[in-house]
């Protein structure tokens, strides 16, 4: 049986976030928003945790690096589905976020397959996409709660303000990210090109 270390602690988390995909989806189809909110809440805190401790004590991982992303992707992609299905997102901000997201991925695969493994090193506006989904779902959800005062709030800021914001960075992130990588892929077939002469 496999030891545990106290530096594993972050990739436990970044598991226990993934496996609340499951009943954060559940809450959502069952319209039960506040339970689905805490749970998405607790799920965001995780993940700021799990960052903060990798950083600050370097219990930092090949496994950590490639998941975390990953379980940030699952539950935003679940809960941008379940809410844009009850109409509750424009399905053109959905297709802009998943979208992008899929983009990346293909991407990553190809470029995994021909050339080498990816460095998995988000860029600033990547991050600040990703930190964009995650508290607009969160005040979407904060206004579907019901709330008296605060969730009429909520409703205003979403949409339209964050819907678009939402928009920009995850066009201008997808971007970035085609732009520096397709250069990457670019520089490398070129290597191979001239390595084979």
């Amino acid at each position: 049986m496999t030891e545990f270390r106290i530096s594993q602690l972050p990739n436990i988390i970044t598991v226990i976030r993934i496996l609340l995909v499951l009943p954060t989806s559940w809450l959502l189809m069952e319209f039960r928003y506040v339970d689905a909110l805490v749970v998405m809440a607790i799920a965001g805190a995780s993940d700021a945790l799990d960052g903060w401790m990798a950083r600050r004590f370097d219990w930092t991982s090949r496994f950590g690096a490639a998941m975390d992303p990953v379980a940030d992707k699952l539950l935003v992609a679940a809960v941008f589905i379940i809410l844009t299905v009850q109409d509750h997102i424009p399905l053109w901000v959905a297709v802009i976020a998943l979208g992008r997201d899929a983009i990346i991925m293909s991407g990553a695969g190809a470029y995994r397959l021909l050339f080498e493994p990816i460095e998995f090193a988000p860029t600033l506006v990547s991050k600040a996409n990703t930190a964009t989904q995650i508290v607009m779902l969160l005040m979407l959800l904060l206004g579907l709660s019901e709330f008296p005062r605060i969730s009429a709030i909520a409703f205003q800021l979403v949409d339209p303000y964050c819907f678009y914001l939402l928009a920009i960075l995850g066009i201008g992130s997808g971007v970035d990210y085609v732009l520096t990588w397709g250069a990457r892929a670019v520089r490398h077939a070129g290597g191979r090109g001239s390595g084979s002469k």
